[in-house]
């Protein structure tokens, strides 16, 4: 079938996009490549995809209302998968215009073309940041997340109330994927293993947030790609059993569902550093700070819909994704160094 992929040029689209394009999918690729980080490192993941046939890549920004809404009335997808974002908690508390262009215009956007030309299925991504003040725990799509601490958070609770209205008007299939913490190869250079690994093979301190007390669901970058292929294959459907008196935040009467997708073990920030320590084969210098202004003590998925439902949970151990990951950090890091 023929997949919109949004954000082709990032961490997770490229993976999406070459297990889709490994089946048979043919995929167009959009990326505006701006410079939150490196464009040369967006340019190079595009490099991984251009061997294949059945890939187009168009340069366009998903804010870009007119051109895009052309863009779907020609090409007339079958399927979506919207991973575009501006992306980032601390970058949202100095350029919050960034994000209400690329989360709340853009993603609008995203849902009038899939509404005017009848897409089956939009599979978007939601973050683990929804959940915000709750500290029950793990984290279930069940729960209310009402309480968002970053505009980044709120953007993509936006987007899935926005995703909801479009279900229940239009009758329009979507499914939001609540991602946690994801890493592995190709990832970006903002996240904790980028700059971590970075600044132990320098020799510089690493900056520890919370004294080291967080908990994060590392989830390896191939798992979340699996699962959102899997979940794009499965056309999301109403609940029978909703109930207006009790509504269920994850579901509804509409075609709308909701799912973490994590590794569902959360561990300690200083047994993540030491992961990469071992790896490495070299000790980090730890520079231990407070709490920074929109981040959240610990972060851990309930998967039992997502297991349920698609007959998936990721399942890759720590270990194991950060051996690759460095393996293909300092591979990369002698290309470009």
């Amino acid at each position: 079938m023929k997949v919109l992929v949004t954000g082709a040029a990032g961490f997770i689209g490229m993976h999406v996009s070459k297990l889709l394009l490994e089946r048979g999918d043919e995929v167009v690729g959009i990326d505006n490549l701006n410079d939150y980080y490196d464009p040369e490192l967006k340019r190079a993941r595009l490099a991984q995809l251009s061997p294949y046939k059945n890939f187009r890549f168009v340069p366009l920004d998903v804010a870009d209302g007119p051109v895009l809404a052309s863009l779907f009335a020609q090409e007339r997808f079958a399927r979506v998968v919207h991973l575009a974002a501006q992306a980032g908690v601390r970058y949202s508390l100095t350029n919050p215009q960034a994000y209400v262009q690329s989360n709340l215009v853009g993603f609008g956007n995203i849902l009038e073309g899939c509404r005017h030309n009848k897409v089956e299925h939009l599979v978007y991504a939601s973050s683990s940041s929804v959940y915000g003040s709750n500290t029950r725990m793990p984290f279930s799509v069940h729960d209310e997340v009402n309480h968002p601490v970053s505009l980044y958070a709120a953007t993509k609770k936006a987007n899935e109330l926005m995703a909801h209205s479009y279900s229940h008007l239009f009758g329009l299939p979507t499914t939001g994927l609540r991602f946690f913490t994801v890493y592995g190869p190709w990832g970006r250079p903002d996240m904790s293993a980028w700059l971590f690994t970075t600044a132990i093979l320098e020799g510089r301190p690493i900056d520890v947030f919370n004294h080291g007390q967080m908990q994060r669901d590392f989830t390896f970058v191939d798992d979340i790609a699996e699962g959102t292929v899997r979940v794009l294959d499965r056309t999301a459907k109403p609940n029978p059993d909703f109930d207006g008196d009790r509504p269920d935040p994850g579901s509804s009467r509409a075609p709308y569902r909701v799912y973490n997708i994590g590794n569902h073990q959360p561990v300690k920030l200083m047994d993540f550093i030491e992961t990469i320590e071992k790896a490495l084969g070299r000790e980090a210098k730890k520079n231990l700070l407070p709490m920074q202004a929109g981040d959240v003590p610990a972060t851990y998925a309930d998967v039992d819909d997502l297991r349920r439902d698609v007959g998936f949970e990721p399942k890759t151990p720590l270990a194991t994704g950060i051996a690759r990951w460095t393996e293909w950090f300092c591979e990369y890091r002698k290309q470009t160094v």
